[in-house]
């Protein structure tokens, strides 16, 4: 039987309760990119390297520097499990079921709920691939193509779209014009434009303007799966 799809989407954290057990080369890039999705983190460890410990010295999350309790899962609706213990893995992954807790443990795809995706990031862009955890290699090298497919200004023209369609919006006007101009300033050309000239692609015209937030979602070939996000400055 044919495995079910995983369902793409990008996840609100920010002031949610998360847990990350384990504070080591594993687990510090999971806390970095929990941190930095704004979520109120917990990290459960006897040691920690040093930037975590530098983090929860800024107050960034808390650290507790001690072993895993069943405990530690009061509350929290997100736990990564970064150990070097797999028995101490699977048993807070068994108890996050128990819970109706969302659950990775990370690089074992049974004892998984989610999947970290291989992100290329620019800015408020953000385009995950994810293989379900049949082929990490095959992700990264996606990852790459697309690397330099969308290069580092997409993240200031994406501002700059933003700004965009925030003032068509709040000019008013006729939505079908509204959206034909922003597929018109969204484009490659315009795009090329932005970058070369470090300018906006096009001024804006305040008696036309886009309706849709976008989300977009393709499966290549097989099962690699491209999701891709501009969160509230969307492109199209």
């Amino acid at each position: 039987m044919t495995a079910a799809l995983l369902f793409p989407m990008f996840l609100k954290l920010e002031g949610r309760n998360c847990l990350v057990v384990g504070a080591g080369s594993v687990g510090e890039p999971k806390i970095r990119s929990l941190l930095d999705s704004g979520a109120r983190l917990r990290v459960v460890a006897p040691s920690a390297s040093a930037a975590v410990r530098e983090w929860a010295n800024r107050g960034e999350l808390t650290l507790l520097d001690r072993a895993y309790e069943p405990s530690d899962l009061d509350g929290v609706f997100l736990v990564v499990a970064a150990t070097s213990s797999a028995d101490v893995n699977h048993a807070i992954y068994r108890e996050a079921q128990a819970r109706g807790i969302l659950c990775n443990v990370v690089d074992d795809p049974p004892h998984c709920d989610f999947y970290y995706p291989a992100v290329v990031g620019r800015g408020q862009l953000q385009i995950a691939i994810s293989t379900a955890g049949l082929s990490p290699a095959l992700a990264q090298r996606i990852r790459k193509q697309l690397e330099s497919e969308f290069p580092a200004a997409y993240a200031g023209w994406l501002e700059e779209l933003g700004r965009e369609r925030e003032s068509l919006f709040r000019a008013g006007g006729d939505p079908d014009l509204r959206r034909q101009r922003l597929h018109q300033i969204a484009t490659a050309e315009a795009f090329l434009k932005f970058q070369h000239a470090g300018t906006p692609a096009s001024p804006v015209q305040p008696s036309v303007s886009f309706i849709q937030p976008e989300a977009a979602f393709a499966q290549p070939g097989g099962g690699a799966r491209v999701s891709i996000n501009s969160t509230r400055k969307e492109i199209l």
